[in-house]
């Protein structure tokens, strides 16, 4: 019962990233809420027992992608959207 608590409020929280994502006009802001969604879903699938798929999760996508999004932000100078 309380696995399932702690996992509907964890989705609810994720879900709530998940939109910030999106919904951001800020460029680095976007990036900071992908990567705690990121690193949410990664941690989501560690709870649930899938180590090894929440591992990976943890290394390509939060540690490379939201890495190369930050360089990328860093080079171009992550102009706001209009």
């Amino acid at each position: 019962m309380i696995f399932t608590v702690i996992f509907l409020i964890f989705s609810v929280i994720l879900g709530i990233t998940a939109i910030m994502a999106v919904r951001e006009k800020n460029i680095v802001h976007s990036a900071v809420y992908l990567m705690i969604f990121l690193f949410g879903v990664g941690s989501l699938f560690i709870f649930m027992g899938v180590d090894f798929l929440g591992t990976i999760e943890l290394l390509v996508y939060v540690g490379a992608v939201v890495t190369l999004i930050a360089f990328t932000l860093m080079l171009t100078g992550g102009k706001e959207v209009e």
